[in-house]
């Protein structure tokens, strides 16, 4: 990111998503209060000090960051480095930017030191302790960014302590918070000044100039955008060098410079899965894959919700170029992470820093501790257990564990490990057995005894004094409750459908409509509910139908009486003499246009459409009316096929170009691997039988597949 010099500037930057005219002028009178503060202050560099702060700002604007933080940012430095008091900022600026400086000013007065494991660990804790306002973590990341751009200006021995500390503690909170941008430019400039010869030694293993890698880069852009182009695809399309850091690191785990397959990357956004997969298709067609290079992180997300395609193909000039497809939203949180809480949705409406958005900030940096607390006790718990006075107790091999002071056998057996904890049945403190309740003492001997099929105790959340015991008893009995309640609430759901002698599976598909009307997420939910009495089986049952019109009886009747009545209507499927009937096509067999189908008439009403091959049909056959398909539509239908193929690499690959070269979008994707195969299910978009025929007869021709078939549930 450029560099820029002035107020005008950075509101320009600020004008791309923020249109209220008082935040635009609380940037700006921030921004002259500042420059009065530091009027006379000059940085090691030789540039006048407003600069830090102003292109501090200019970063989290890259983070769209709302106006209250790029304020704070450009204030972050009055009180700590300036004579402004924060009485005086919450005096101009009110409570919410006084206290994002106040929380930025705590944090640049630690006297940091990295000289241990144990010590990085404690830096990180603190920071994260410290911080009343998660927005306060990222003012911290951008001012340190800002600065390692001139941490050339200062000593040698101060350059490599400041390049240290970023790497070991700041780097690793960037990562936890997905600011991926922010988080290269440290590692890279950490590594130019932490280790200098080892940054030197990477550049010269590389063949060319940074310039004549970006010149690669453009090229192989041009390529592809001209390809996708002719494929009438929507798309942004953008390209990156591998940082230098980055490869510094591969090397650092072993990896040889030639395995490097990712220094030149390309990224394709597009609008939906559908046609990242076409993308996928589309390049491999025109490009040679790199065997062993391809991942669906669509298909199978990382744990951080991750997704994207990652291919591997040997573009321009003969290089290896990664490429990444994904979708606009994916893309959204690969780049800013958390921090994408804080952009503006839409014009003039700011996504605030509510609380659910704080929550999961804490749940992501709750990685850099050992323990799982409840999110919303976070702030108070690390202030208690990190900043507080601490106790060191010793199990009866000498190994030593830290915990705070009023901690008890409880949270001692979960420091040790979850299982300790889970299976406790006391505790004995210097060769005497104790009650759990005991609060232990500086330098106690604390041995544990379980026992195998021993479990928790809801007493002990009175016992326990830090929130990782706490909430990992919370956690146990949530889980169990929840096991218990969806067990008993799917039983009385079942049954209810047997007395009512329903057919299971009709009713199961008629499952989105009780969640509707229920207004909850999915049917674990609702049978959690039935088990512990929100909601009665009764009613569940009942509002599977609601929508429906007729009677079962009436249908009947209905289609009887005008079977000659032919109604030619915009329906995929067409009933004879019925035009207001709810339609639907069976999840079970997904027949598409050009199957040869049958109509159900469900209990309760409504007409399920099936594949006359369909299994299910045996147990329906009382109730099957004739229908037919509308052959004027045009659209595509849902279906699944399974794929059994021999266990060659990368095969995957050659599915999907398949699937691309026949106009056919895929929506999923799951592999089950065998002893001797590979089983792929996929689940695609076809506009009519015929052209399904062709697809999997294209699929058959490939000699490392073995059988293709639809499948029906």
């Amino acid at each position: 990111m450029n560099e820029i010099n002035s107020i005008e500037e950075l509101l320009l930057a600020c004008k791309r998503y923020i249109d209220s005219e008082e935040e635009l002028n609380t940037i700006k009178k921030a921004y002259e209060y500042a420059s009065e503060i530091h009027k006379n202050d000059v940085r090691k560099s030789g540039d006048p000090y407003m600069k830090h702060p102003l292109n501090t700002a200019y970063i989290l604007t890259d983070l769209q960051a709302d106006s209250d933080t790029i304020s704070a940012a450009l204030l972050h430095d009055t009180v700590h480095i300036g004579n402004a008091n924060i009485d005086d900022i919450k005096k101009n600026f009110g409570k919410d930017i006084a206290e994002l400086v106040n929380g930025i000013t705590k944090i640049n007065n630690l006297n940091v030191f990295t000289d241990s494991e144990t010590q990085i660990n404690y830096y990180k804790k603190i920071i994260i302790g410290l911080t009343e306002d998660v927005r306060i973590i990222i003012i911290k990341l951008a001012e340190r960014c800002q600065n390692m751009r001139t941490l050339w200006a200062i000593k040698e021995s101060s350059r490599k302590e400041k390049a240290k500390e970023t790497l070991e503690i700041l780097v690793p909170i960037a990562h936890r918070l997905g600011l991926s941008t922010i988080k290269s430019e440290l590692e890279v400039e950490s590594l130019k000044y932490y280790k200098p010869d080892a940054f030197v030694s990477v550049e010269e293993l590389l063949d060319n100039t940074q310039e004549e890698r970006e010149a690669c880069i453009k090229e192989m852009t041009r390529r592809i955008s001209e390809l996708l182009i002719d494929n009438s695809i929507k798309f942004e399309i953008k390209g990156r060098v591998k940082s230098i850091y980055s490869i510094y690191n591969k090397l650092q785990k072993g990896r040889k410079f030639s395995e490097i397959y990712d220094i030149y990357g390309l990224r394709i956004i597009v609008d939906s899965v559908n046609d990242c997969y076409q993308v996928l298709g589309i390049i491999h067609s025109k490009f040679k894959p790199k065997a062993n290079r391809f991942k669906d992180y669509i298909a199978n997300p990382k744990t951080n919700m991750y997704q994207s395609l990652h291919t591997t193909v040997f573009g321009y000039d003969n290089k290896l170029y990664e490429v990444q497809i994904r979708t606009h939203e994916m893309d959204e949180v690969a780049e800013r992470g958390i921090a994408s809480h804080w952009s503006y949705k839409e014009k003039g409406k700011k996504l605030q820093a509510s609380m659910e958005q704080k929550l999961q900030l804490f749940r992501n940096i709750m990685e850099l501790n050992e323990s799982n607390p409840e999110a919303e006790d976070f702030v108070n718990s690390v202030k208690d257990e990190v900043l507080g006075d601490n106790i060191y107790v010793y199990t009866p091999k000498g190994d030593v564990f830290e915990l705070p002071k009023g901690s008890t056998g409880v949270d001692f057996a979960y420091k040790v490990h979850t299982k300790i904890g889970e299976t406790m049945v006391g505790v004995v403190v210097n060769d005497t057995m104790v009650p759990l309740s005991t609060p232990l003492k500086d330098g106690d001997i604390v041995k544990i005894n379980t026992k195998k099929d021993a479990t928790p105790s809801l007493e002990w959340l009175d016992y326990a004094k830090t929130s990782g015991a706490k909430n990992k008893i919370k956690a146990y009995f949530s889980k169990v409750d929840k096991e218990v309640s969806l067990s008993k609430g799917k039983e009385l759901f079942l049954k209810e459908v047997r007395r009512k002698k329903f057919v299971i599976e009709d009713v199961e598909s008629r499952i989105p409509n009780i969640l509707k009307e229920l207004k909850v997420a999915d049917d674990n939910e609702m049978y959690i509910g039935i088990g512990t009495g929100k909601y009665s089986p009764i009613t569940c049952v009942s509002l599977a139908y609601k929508e429906d019109r007729f009677t079962e009886e009436e249908l009947l009747e209905k289609v009887i009486k005008n079977k000659d009545n032919v109604i030619d209507l915009k329906n995929d499927v067409l009933v004879d003499g019925i035009d207001e009937i709810k339609v639907t096509l069976a999840h079970c067999c997904n027949p598409i246009l050009g199957d040869p189908i049958v109509g159900y008439i469900s209990r309760g009403n409504g007409i399920v459409i099936h594949n006359s091959n369909c299994h299910n049909l045996e147990a329906l056959d009382e109730r099957l009316i004739n229908v037919r398909w509308n052959n004027n539509i045009v659209k595509k239908f849902i279906t699944i096929i399974d794929i059994t193929a021999s266990k060659k690499e990368n095969l995957l690959l050659d599915i999907i170009t398949i699937t691309s070269s026949n106009n056919i979008g895929i929506l999923n994707v799951n592999t089950t691997n065998t002893q001797t195969n590979n089983i792929y299910e996929l689940t695609i978009e076809v506009t009519d039988s015929n052209k399904l025929k062709k697809y999997m007869a294209d699929l058959k021709g490939n000699s490392e597949i073995l059988k293709v078939e639809r499948v029906f549930k």
